[in-house]
């Protein structure tokens, strides 16, 4: 079982160690949080989410649906029971004007809001949480440090 404190780095080397986390990460979330997630292409920031979200459906007996980068359209919503949770990808956004004009904090408090690539924002929400994920040296294994949170 993982234990975290705030600055602990968590072995993600597995997808199974990766689900692990979502779902000890979901028994932690609230409705208006809100989690930046940090990484390289490829490193499992969306795969993450994945897990998420299908922890929150099998608690709430509904279909496990697939989970999909929003890179295109920008945001996947997810209505889970009395709960929703909003998937933003900003990795193809170009200036911190663009992430403003999303008004992506706007009336969150009925939401769990997760980000992936939020660089282009400035302003540091309320209720933030961070997850930085990385490759290792060898690029084989990966690991999270999570920050705002003790799991």
């Amino acid at each position: 079982m993982l234990i975290a404190t705030k600055s602990d780095k968590i072995d993600l080397s597995s997808e199974e160690k990766t689900q692990n986390l979502a779902i000890k990460f979901s028994k932690k979330l609230k409705l208006g949080d809100i989690v930046f997630l940090y990484g390289e292409i490829g490193v499992g920031k969306t795969t993450f989410i994945k897990y998420l979200i299908n922890e929150f459906q099998k608690r709430n007996k509904l279909k496990i649906t697939e989970i999909t980068s929003p890179t295109f359209n920008l945001l996947n919503e997810y209505q889970i029971g009395k709960i929703k949770l909003n998937h933003y990808d900003l990795f193809r956004l170009k200036s911190p004007n663009e992430a403003e004009n999303l008004n992506i904090f706007d009336n969150k408090l009925n939401v769990i809001t997760l980000i992936e690539w939020p660089q282009m924002i400035k302003k540091r929400p309320e209720n933030l949480i961070e997850i930085n994920l990385d490759y290792e040296s060898d690029h084989q294994r990966r690991s999270a440090k999570v920050k705002g949170i003790n799991l």
